[in-house]
């Protein structure tokens, strides 16, 4: 039997908004503390969020809470999704910054320089499908971003932009991102068939921004000097990338990726044995939060669900929302809502994707599609919010580099993420009413 249909059983997720973003705009824009959004513990905001829930409906007793969050928790897809964060973040921890800049490279070597901001937007690209990590990639690559611009005459602008644009697009794609891997398990869909209709969104998207790029600035340099670099290094990317896309099992790509990772790192002295088991740690570690976020949303969700948040919620998309179209206009927004409030696509995919699956049964979306649309609106506002994390490590690291540049002078070069909103919306518009399978 369907729980009565309750507003006020969104409550928890109107105090996480208000106390996360609150605090956010307060630390970074009232007390200029720089990164002031990731400062604050989302972690213990999802607590206080959780807390007022187990307040709520007082005829429930808080043996029988307990559970409800057990239940969520315990679904088959959150322990899937935990261990394939943990696996991604062991990988990227066993690659590590050599085996990126060795991809940047070797297309820099390769190309003249006139071409070098599309080659710093396709190694993104590359990169960032290969490590699942947008954030990672952008660190990585937009070092070399603002050398680049310092030697060739492109716009500083022009680079990182072409660099967080390329790392949203990976970010949308990869096998081993946690957007994806959040989007899959949430919707009950193989990576495998939700990257084949992903593609088909994002590629026209990508084509056309290269177009952009191309035309968007010049340069009088005739050569760039490119570092020594190992070609060895981007071995454990490709054989990640084909294996996703050939849908082998996700945890068998990521064991090859991370055997092949630990041979060819150890065999050309990239690193030593110890270090490797230190950076395989630290790479397991670095995906606590998104764990621990994932456990709580989870628990979260099983009691909005029980109290009839959700059906309140559906009841309001119903009303508002109409049809094929209307349907998956629905989950794309309820997706960048949360991810404008958070400023973090995964968390944002998984607040929405228990939601988003209950629209597309209503609605008749595939989980396929419920999925690419979840990944790909999520991306679409976490690429250009000048207060997310990828703005924001962009241009820390440009300082770093001795370059200052402002998010303002970035966004209107984002042109990755406007595009592929306009091809996500040339999807829904033309594609919603076709026969799906």
């Amino acid at each position: 039997m369907k729980p009565k249909a309750n507003p006020r059983a969104l409550l928890p997720v109107l105090v996480f908004l208000v106390l996360y973003l609150g605090m956010g705009i307060l630390f970074e824009y009232v007390l200029k503390i720089p990164m002031g959004f990731y400062s604050i513990p989302i972690v213990v905001v999802f607590l206080v969020a959780l807390l007022v829930a187990c307040f709520q409906n007082k005829a429930l007793k808080f043996d029988d809470k307990m559970q409800v969050m057990a239940q969520g928790v315990g679904d088959r897809n959150i322990m899937t999704m935990i261990l394939i964060f943990l696996a991604a973040g062991v990988f990227v921890g066993v690659t590590g910054r050599s085996s990126a800049e060795a991809v940047a490279y070797a297309l820099l070597s390769v190309t003249p320089a006139r071409a070098a901001v599309a080659v710093l937007f396709v190694a993104a690209c590359f990169v960032s499908t290969a490590m699942g990590t947008s954030v990672g990639t952008i660190s990585l690559i937009t070092p070399i971003a603002v050398a680049v611009a310092q030697i060739s005459g492109f716009p500083l602008p022009l680079c990182i932009g072409s660099v967080m644009g390329g790392a949203m697009f990976g970010d949308n794609l990869s096998f081993i991102s946690d957007t994806t891997i959040a989007a899959c398990n949430t919707q009950g869909c193989e990576m495998r068939d939700k990257f084949r209709a992903n593609f088909k969104i994002a590629l026209p998207a990508a084509l056309l921004t290269l177009v952009l790029i191309l035309v968007s600035g010049s340069s009088g340099l005739a050569q760039i000097d490119i570092p020594d670099y190992n070609l060895l290094l981007l071995v454990p990317y490709v054989l990640v990338l084909v294996g996703g896309i050939a849908g082998v099992n996700v945890f068998l790509v990521l064991l090859v990726g991370i055997l092949s990772g630990c041979v060819i790192t150890l065999a050309t002295g990239t690193v030593t044995a110890l270090d490797l088991l230190g950076n395989m740690g630290a790479g397991a570690s670095g995906m606590f939060e998104t764990i621990m976020v994932t456990i709580l949303v989870s628990a979260l969700c099983g009691l909005m669900r029980e109290y009839g948040g959700f059906e309140a919620l559906l009841a309001f998309i119903r009303r508002t929302f109409k049809g094929a179209v209307g349907g998956r206009l629905g989950v794309g927004l309820l997706v960048g809502a949360m991810d404008i409030a958070t400023a973090n696509n995964t968390v944002a995919i998984v607040m929405a994707g228990p939601i988003a699956k209950q629209i597309s049964d209503e609605y008749g979306i595939t989980p396929k599609e419920s999925a690419s649309l979840l990944d790909t609106f999520s991306c679409i506002f976490q690429g250009i919010i000048p207060y997310g994390a990828q703005m924001l490590v962009a241009i820390s690291q440009a300082a770093v580099m001795g370059a200052t540049v402002s998010a303002f002078e970035i966004i209107p070069r984002l042109y990755y993420p406007y595009l592929l909103c306009v091809s996500s919306l040339a999807f829904i518009f033309i594609g919603a009413g076709r026969k799906r399978k």
